[in-house]
């Protein structure tokens, strides 16, 4: 059986480029729903919709587990997912917990899309583990748009960034919170605005680690060759230009894996 990764777009590669290191012998599922994105500009009740469509489809695939890579979709449709569907479902949240765990003395600036910030599951996670009120929320849709057109280190990505982060002194600041997948593609432009002390933090790899957790408590781990099959919207991705476009992504993800 596959392991589906889900996502508004195609930011959730950066979940499965992590995923395919640390599982080398799992067969995954991939699916963006291209139709859509971006989610984080759209109301509660159509990113609900679009998420029981694409589960709805998911479960045609014979998948055993779905990782939900994308943090809007999480804080909006992942409770509601649970209680329809019997498979382990995997979601995401902003590292806010991490980056203050790491430091706990310095602010701590967390990235993610309008509706992540505004979502009361943020406002839960702030008020649980921001005891010292040293977390900062900043919503940056414009990275959404940017990275589904492969636009990563171009003047406009720049001046925007400059833009939004001109309104903190980042100085005061241990850690940026990647909360949208989408974002870890933009990893170099944002290291060059970022002071050398400031460092990164995302939810990937925490979210590998229980989706490996909650794999073994099945004993559903495989030992089989390595694949993935690609969806858009349902729609199997066959196009050479659209798979070469998938490499692109992952070669960009293999070039910032490192950075923090």
């Amino acid at each position: 059986m596959k392991i589906a990764f889900f996502d508004s777009g195609i930011g959730g590669l950066s979940v499965l480029h992590h995923a395919m290191r640390v599982l080398p012998h799992e067969q995954f599922v991939f699916y963006a729903d291209e139709d859509h994105v971006p989610y984080g500009v759209k109301t509660q009740e159509e990113v609900r919709g679009f998420v029981q469509e694409a589960f709805d489809f998911l479960l045609t695939r014979d998948v055993k587990a779905i990782v939900v890579a994308c943090n809007t979709a999480t804080s909006v449709a992942v409770k509601d997912m649970r209680r329809r569907y019997d498979i382990p479902i995997i979601g995401m949240e902003p590292a806010a917990k991490k980056a203050l765990d790491l430091d706990g003395e310095h602010r701590v600036l967390v990235t993610a899309t309008p509706i992540t910030v505004k979502g009361k599951k943020m406002k839960v996670l702030i008020d649980r583990v921001d005891k010292e009120h040293l977390v900062d929320l900043l919503p940056l849709p414009r990275l959404v748009e940017f990275a589904e057109r492969e636009e990563f280190e171009s003047q406009a990505v720049t001046d925007y960034l400059q833009q939004e982060f001109s309104a903190f002194d980042l100085a005061e600041y241990s850690a940026l919170v990647l909360g949208c997948t989408h974002f870890n593609y933009f990893k170099d432009t944002m290291r060059r605005l970022m002071p050398p002390a400031m460092h990164f933090v995302d939810g990937n790899a925490g979210t590998v680690r229980e989706l490996v957790r909650r794999l073994k408590e099945r004993h559903a781990l495989e030992d089989l060759p390595q694949t993935i099959e690609y969806y858009y919207s349902g729609r199997l991705v066959r196009e050479e230009a659209e798979l070469q476009r998938i490499g692109r992504y992952l070669k960009r993800l293999d070039k910032v894996y490192e950075l923090n």
